[in-house]
């Protein structure tokens, strides 16, 4: 692609913040007071380098802290790099941060006038467009009032209406939309579509993977300020994953992508269960606060996740073939264990599950020290979103139902899509449609 279809072009971008043990340091250095560097420099972004194309959906992704958020900042000329270039190529409407470019004293319609005049707009450009942002906002007579009584969900349906019907030729968007009902996100990824169709630039930042798989022509996958590659969504969420579950560590020359040892090594890496002494944090996708009870006959001492090509995961594609994983350890003899999970959504509602007596998988009694490995494998069919793994080793003794040990909500698991049916999961229904 030649010059003048490039949106943007972010060249070795740096970002540092220095960070001061106390207030008086900063203003000794400020004053010129002290010969000695009395700060911490913490690089937020360091040599990252990204190109984005006139027309492109572009997605960042990376864990907390990663640098998604600054890179956007810096782009809209929001804050200023360290080192580096960037060149934007077109009018940019940006939607950061919940409430960024909003007076809180003014109403929404005054606010409407002054966002519009910040991208460049003439009031009467701004008053031609009026009609269509309040018909998308639809938040009524509360436009009339001051923002700062506004609920989050309102703010930012008058922010994306706003920034959305301005017509830019590149819009940023800061995981604002998780912010709204689903009924408003559905509406405003309609009007992502529409804005594809049109030929228009979308650059955005979101932790739903399932909305970078669906809506990214390419993804950029950074880590602690360093940028660890960019390709296809399902390339860079692959990664993702691999680094979410390996807690993969940034190289010290900073310049260094992931490379397939790399990779290697962190997909051997896994996500293991050890007994909640402590409410540290741990593994990725463990909760570190999970419920867990039993009578101790049984422990179940290590669990994790692979997908279908063997990778240590947290997140599944839908369609995709995974595995659940789950090791026990006898501490005394039992007749008939039963290994079991249950998967919920983040309400609460069981939506699936099964354990071995269903299955007749396994009946057979076990001695006390002896150890079981179970593994469950099944075709992912749940709709795309988050839920909650439980895990249990359970049994009858004499008739009466034994509970060796319980693990509730011990992992989260997050289902990627790009094609949502209706309700909890998906029939794999073959579609015909014939002339008759």
């Amino acid at each position: 692609m030649d010059e003048k279809k490039i949106a943007i072009r972010v060249t070795d971008l740096d970002k540092v913040y220095k960070l001061y043990e106390k207030p008086s340091d900063r203003m000794k250095e400020a004053l010129g007071l002290s010969k000695r560097k009395r700060y911490k420099a913490h690089h937020a972004l360091s040599q990252v380098n990204m190109t984005v194309y006139q027309g492109e959906t572009v997605g960042i992704i990376g864990t907390n802290g990663s640098g998604k958020s600054t890179i956007l900042k810096i782009i809209t000329g929001v804050l200023n790099p360290t080192a580096g270039e960037v060149k934007v190529n077109g009018r940019i409407s940006a939607l950061l941060e919940l409430g960024a470019g909003f007076n809180m004293e003014y109403n929404g319609i005054e606010n409407i006038y002054l966002n519009g005049t910040m991208i460049g707009f003439s009031e009467k450009e701004i008053e031609a467009k009026m009609a269509s942002i309040l018909e998308f906002a639809d938040i009524g007579d509360y436009v009339y009032q001051p923002v700062k009584t506004y609920s989050s969900g309102m703010f930012v349906r008058l922010a994306f209406a706003v920034a959305i019907n301005i017509e830019p030729e590149i819009l940023i968007v800061d995981e604002a939309l998780s912010v709204g009902d689903v009924f408003f996100q559905a509406k405003c990824y309609h009007k992502f579509e529409e804005f594809k169709r049109m030929g228009k630039t979308i650059l955005f930042v979101s932790h739903d993977l399932s909305s970078i798989s669906k809506y990214c022509d390419r993804v950029v996958l950074l880590n602690q300020g360093t940028k660890l590659g960019e390709g296809t969504p399902k390339e860079m969420i692959d990664i993702y994953k691999r680094v979410l579950v390996g807690q993969y560590a940034v190289p010290e020359d900073k310049e260094s992508l992931l490379n397939d040892r790399e990779l290697a090594a962190a997909a051997e890496r896994s996500v293991t269960g050890k007994k909640n002494t402590a409410k540290a944090e741990g593994p990725a996708g463990v909760n570190p606060e999970l419920l867990e009870y039993g009578n101790n006959a049984a422990r179940i001492t290590e669990y994790f996740i692979t997908d279908e090509a063997g990778i240590h995961t947290t997140a599944v594609i839908k369609g995709q073939e995974f595995t659940l994983h789950m090791k026990v350890e006898f501490m005394e003899d039992v007749p008939a264990p039963i290994f079991a999970f249950t998967i919920k959504n983040i309400k609460g509602t069981e939506i699936t599950g099964t354990n071995t007596m269903v299955e007749k998988a396994f009946l057979d009694s076990v001695k006390a020290g002896g150890k079981k490995e179970v593994t469950f494998r099944q075709k992912m069919s749940l709709q795309g979103g988050e839920y909650l793994l439980s895990l249990g080793v359970t049994g009858y003794e004499k008739d009466l139902f034994q509970v060796y040990h319980r693990l509730y909500d011990v992992l989260n698991l997050t289902v990627i899509s790009d094609k949502d049916t209706v309700g909890f999961f998906d029939m794999g229904s073959v579609v015909e449609v014939a002339e008759l």
